[in-house]
């Protein structure tokens, strides 16, 4: 199948060398063509997993977008949310009907490509997913090499519009067969997981990060207290999706770290892993870092938002928003993805359910 991987960071690369592995066609798209410099010259990259070190050619890496899209079936964003507003406006003129453009994680980034194709092309059919995180916990090592830790087992995934759920699951699945159906993009937004693991570990972290060169979050910094809030922030999470209708499986957070529970979406010991392979212990400016500037000031806002929208209280949720605007001096519920700055705060129930089945239609 030919696939466009769009992205330069650690997933975007791990999505590459996976995704070609997997016999796909790849178009790798970077717009830093400095940073992307090795790739665009060996049309290579260097991957270290459980299988050891080896070096994967890939079909085609290239700067240019619209030649990295045209007649790609499916279109992975491995990317930071954060890049949703710019990234979205310059694609939207390159996208063709018949589409699927998958977004892990999306925090609802779904919406925001699919109003932007609406704006350039009404009545395109394009389908637009998004699942509850990267298919890879992934570190580059270098320019041109990535050290995966962790491939996804699970992948929870909702379609916009749902109605093109059964088409697009048939291509999304070709290239990741662990997907699971959710009844729609909605759904799989309320299944990111970043905007449950990272506030609590970096904000309740915040000393030890701000005082040392380098501090591993999920190795001495997750202990049970803090392990005890994640399950309290996780819990109105899931209270969330129950008041919006969403059932069971919720892939509660809790999982993830106790194997003898269900299995969550990186599978049994993902972190042992993880915290074995040493590449998580890093410097994290609370300012600038995507735990912060992604899963906080928008995972976070966007959970508030719906909290609000449903009349659902969310302390928690609230509370590590505003701690966090404190540390950033920022409005980040004002700045966020909110329903409010989507436009989406007027729909009522009936109104958003239609829009999550058909799209934009008007």
């Amino acid at each position: 199948m030919e696939i466009a991987v769009l992205g330069g960071g650690h997933g975007a690369f791990a999505a590459a060398v996976h995704l070609t592995e997997q016999g796909h066609k790849v178009r790798f798209w970077r717009r830093n063509a400095a940073t992307f410099g090795p790739v665009l010259e060996t049309r290579s990259i260097k991957v270290t997993d459980w299988q050891g070190t080896r070096d994967v050619a890939i079909d085609t890496a290239t700067t240019d977008l619209a030649a990295a899209v045209a007649g790609a079936a499916l279109i992975v964003i491995p990317l930071p949310c954060t890049t949703h507003a710019d990234l979205s406006k310059q694609l939207a003129p390159h996208l063709e009907d018949g589409q699927v453009v998958y977004l892990p994680p999306g925090t609802f980034g779904s919406y925001l490509f699919a109003k932007e194709l609406h704006a350039v092309r009404p009545g395109a059919k394009v389908a637009f997913a998004e699942t509850g995180t990267l298919p890879y916990l992934a570190r580059k090592q270098a320019a041109d090499h990535v050290r995966v830790s962790v491939y996804a087992t699970r992948l929870p995934t909702g379609v916009l519009p749902s109605a093109d759920t059964d088409r697009a699951l048939d291509i999304i699945g070709a290239a990741y067969p662990a997907v699971e159906r959710l009844d729609d993009a909605l759904n799989a937004a309320l299944m990111n997981a970043g905007p449950i693991i990272h506030p609590p570990l970096i904000l309740m972290n915040a000393g030890p990060l701000e005082h040392f060169d380098a501090w591993d979050i999920h190795n001495e910094g997750t202990q049970p207290s803090i392990r005890r809030v994640t399950d309290a922030l996780d819990a109105e999470r899931i209270q969330l999706r129950e008041a919006l209708g969403y059932g069971a499986p919720h892939f509660p957070l809790a999982d993830h770290y106790d194997d003898s529970r269900d299995e969550w979406m990186y599978g049994n010991a993902s972190h042992e892993r993880l915290t074995d392979s040493g590449d998580w212990r890093e410097k994290i400016d609370l300012h600038t870092h995507r735990y912060m500037v992604e899963d906080t000031a928008l995972g976070l806002s966007f959970l508030a938002s719906l909290g609000r929208w449903a009349d659902v209280k969310m302390p928690i949720v609230e509370g590590f928003l505003a701690i966090a605007a404190a540390i950033t001096g920022q409005d980040l519920y004002g700045a966020g993805r909110t329903l409010e700055n989507m436009g989406l705060a007027g729909l009522d129930r009936a109104q958003m359910t239609a829009l999550l089945k058909n799209g934009l239609t008007s």
